[in-house]
C-alpha cells in the first residue's frame, strides 16, 4: 500500500472539515464556539510622588464601559517618610502686613497633590467627578481632640480645578478663606442637595471650599478618629466628595467599605457613588481608597 503524501493527507483532511461545516449548516445544528469572558478594565489618571512611593487616580469600567469604581492607589512606601514640615507654602496670606510669610501662622498646614481622573472618565458628561485634590495634613487640623492626628483627605472634585485654586487665603473663619470668598463659601446648601446630618461649621478654606461635616460621626462622640465622609460646597452647591483617612489607619491593612450618606437629590444629572471602600492589597502592598456602587441619578431643580 503507497505511503499518502503529507499534501494528500491535508488535503483530505481539509475536505472533511468543509462537508462537516455543510452538513452542519444544513441541518442547523451548529453551535458557535464560546466567547471568554469579558474582564474589567483598569483605566489609569494622574500619579506623583508622596513619601518615598506614589498615589495615582484610576477608574474601573466593566465589559460594557459601566463605570465601577473611582478611587486613588496609594502604592508601598507612600505612607513612609512622608514631609513633616508644617506647610507647602502653596497657600500663604500676609494677614498683618509686614511684608513677610511666617509658615506657621500665614499659611495652610496642609501638603497638596493634584491628580487628574484618567480622562477616559473625566470627558464623560454622565460621571460627575472630573479631578482628585489630595491633602496630607502631617499635624491634623480643626477640630482639636478629634482630626488634630495624621491624615490624608482625598477630595474627588465636581467644580473645575481653575475656581477651586481662585479661592484664596484670607483673614475670615477658622481656615482663613478670603473673606468676599468665604461669604459665598458658607452659603446653605438647600435641603434637598444635603443628607440631613451634615452641619456647616464655617470650615470653608482656600484652595477646597466649605466642608460640610457629620456630627453624628464615631469622632464626634468618644471614638478614636480613622476615616469619615465629608462634603465639600461653594455658593450654595456642593463640589466636591471627601474621605478623610487617618494614617494609621492607612497603615493598618485595611479592608473596609462604608455606605455613604446620600443627600435626597442632586444638582447635575449622573452616575454617583454609594459606598466608598478603602483596601489593602497583600502582594503589592498598595492600599486603594475607591468610590463605588454608582447609580444614575437624574438632576432635580428646586
Amino acid at each position: 500500500m503507497d505511503v499518502m503524501s503529507r499534501a494528500d493527507l491535508s488535503f483530505v483532511t481539509l475536505t472533511g472539515f468543509l462537508l462537516a461545516a455543510l452538513a452542519c449548516i444544513a441541518l442547523g445544528a451548529c453551535t458557535p464556539p464560546e466567547q471568554p469572558e469579558q474582564e474589567s478594565s483598569r483605566l489609569q489618571g494622574g500619579i506623583v510622588e508622596i513619601g518615598i512611593g506614589t498615589v495615582e487616580t484610576y477608574a474601573d469600567t466593566d465589559a460594557d464601559g459601566a463605570l465601577s469604581a473611582v478611587g486613588v492607589v496609594f502604592s508601598d512606601g507612600a505612607f513612609d517618610e512622608l514631609p513633616d514640615e508644617i506647610t507647602d507654602g502653596h497657600r500663604c496670606f500676609d494677614s498683618n502686613g509686614d511684608g513677610e510669610i511666617d509658615p506657621h501662622a500665614e499659611c495652610s498646614a496642609w501638603h497638596e497633590r493634584v491628580l487628574p481622573l484618567p480622562s477616559e472618565i473625566s470627558r464623560r458628561d454622565d460621571v460627575p467627578f472630573k479631578w482628585v485634590l489630595l491633602n496630607w495634613n502631617n499635624h491634623g487640623h480643626i477640630p482639636p481632640g478629634v482630626w488634630d492626628v495624621p491624615h490624608f483627605d482625598v477630595h474627588f472634585y465636581i467644580e473645575s480645578i481653575e475656581k477651586i485654586f481662585s479661592l484664596q487665603r484670607g483673614d475670615c473663619g477658622p481656615e482663613f478663606l478670603r473673606c468676599d470668598q468665604f461669604e459665598i463659601a458658607t452659603r446653605p446648601v438647600p435641603e434637598p442637595y444635603m443628607h440631613a446630618d451634615y452641619v456647616d461649621v464655617g470650615a470653608a478654606a482656600p484652595a477646597m471650599g466649605n466642608h460640610l461635616v457629620d456630627t453624628t460621626a464615631a469622632e464626634f462622640h468618644g471614638e478614636p478618629f480613622t476615616r469619615s465622609w465629608i462634603y465639600g460646597a461653594y455658593d450654595g452647591e456642593v463640589i466636591f466628595y471627601e474621605e478623610m483617612l487617618a494614617l494609621n489607619y492607612l497603615r493598618s491593612e485595611p479592608q473596609d467599605c462604608y455606605p455613604i450618606k446620600t443627600p435626597p437629590t442632586v444638582r447635575l444629572s449622573g452616575y454617583y457613588p454609594e459606598t466608598v471602600c478603602t483596601r489593602h492589597d497583600s502582594e503589592s502592598g498598595s492600599v486603594t481608597v475607591s468610590l463605588e456602587e454608582f447609580t444614575f441619578r437624574e438632576a432635580e431643580a428646586i
